[in-house]
């Protein structure tokens, strides 16, 4: 396989999912029995998310620009997953709301401080982020394929919280931008190695 087909095969699965944020709240609108195909949309845009960084961190092509526009495609395609569930399951968020709205301001806070202190949103892939990841996915196919899980819904959205205060507190920790930060230990770890004597002399002025 050539170094240009290692690199486009991780970005045609971010852009996949990225287009899947818009055909997702698109078919759960428009398509009158939508459970099977969203489904598969879903399943698609999980196993994506999966994959392109397996993928890239095995080929070597695993840059920052991958690694943050996998982020960005990654919040758009949830994004587009809870309009579906909005179109189709409104009455079942509202059962929710609190713990959604606390999950959007809390990920939307987060977004702001990265800005602010690092000129762009982080791109940590932790552990727990993965976790959210599965939890979104599941609770998304139980709402639009069968008519939903309560409890499961609720884990996904109180995970979320969890996911996000952790990612607040890795950035933070971090004194710059780095990404593939697997845990708030590792962020430890790593704010120790900037911070210290030898790293501060290196460092540019």
């Amino acid at each position: 396989m050539t170094l240009i087909s290692k690199q486009l095969i991780p970005w045609s699965m971010v852009l996949l999912r990225a287009s899947l944020a818009l055909l997702v709240p698109w078919v759960a609108w428009r398509v009158a029995q939508p459970q099977v195909l969203l489904g598969c949309l879903i399943a698609a845009g999980f196993l994506s998310d999966v994959y392109d960084g397996i993928l890239a961190r095995r080929w070597g092509t695993a840059t920052d620009a991958l690694r943050m526009a996998d982020s960005i495609a990654d919040l758009c395609f949830y994004l587009g997953v809870l309009a579906a569930v909005i179109l189709r399951h409104e009455p079942a968020l509202r059962h929710h709301l609190t713990l959604l709205i606390a999950v959007l301001v809390l990920d939307v806070g987060r977004m702001f401080f990265e800005l602010i202190r690092f000129h762009r949103i982080a791109s940590y892939h932790a552990y727990s982020a993965k976790a959210w990841g599965i939890l979104l996915a599941a609770a998304a196919l139980a709402l639009l394929c069968f008519d939903g899980v309560d409890w499961l819904t609720t884990l996904a959205l109180a995970w979320g919280l969890v996911c996000d205060a952790e990612g607040l507190v890795m950035s933070m920790l971090l004194p710059r931008w780095v990404r593939d930060v697997k845990s708030v230990a590792h962020a430890l770890r790593l704010r120790r190695e900037f911070l210290s004597p030898l790293a501060l002399q290196e460092s540019p002025p």
